[in-house]
């Protein structure tokens, strides 16, 4: 698989998780019910919000990091151990940058 389709899968994700985190910024400022069980639903509600507004944002940043690797020719290598990362883990995880042994603990650093 080419850098550059990575790149688009890249950034085609990163505006999805924008999209995705201004919903959920959104969701969690808008009004509160005044009844006391609904509230209570709510605020569980928040919570997993927050939860996934957190997961979005490192995943954000993620990419971002690979995005930036793209930007120096330094793509597709793993930071670990300075191997190629195999395409079909790049086809997985486009943001990858440890090849599948050293992600795995499989080689020693």
């Amino acid at each position: 698989m080419s850098h550059h389709k990575n790149k688009l899968r890249l950034l085609q994700r990163l505006r999805e998780l924008g999209a995705r985190l201004t919903e959920i910024e959104e969701a969690l400022l808008k009004e509160h019910s005044k009844d006391w069980e609904e509230m209570a639903v709510e605020r569980e509600d928040e919570e997993m919000l927050e939860a996934l507004g957190e997961q979005g944002q490192a995943e954000a940043a993620q990419i971002r990091h690979a995005l930036d690797l793209l930007a120096k020719g330094e793509y597709g290598y793993c930071q670990t151990c300075g191997e190629t990362i195999s395409d079909a883990r790049l086809e997985a995880v486009p943001y990858a940058v440890q090849c599948r042994a050293c992600a795995s603990g499989e080689r020693a650093a």
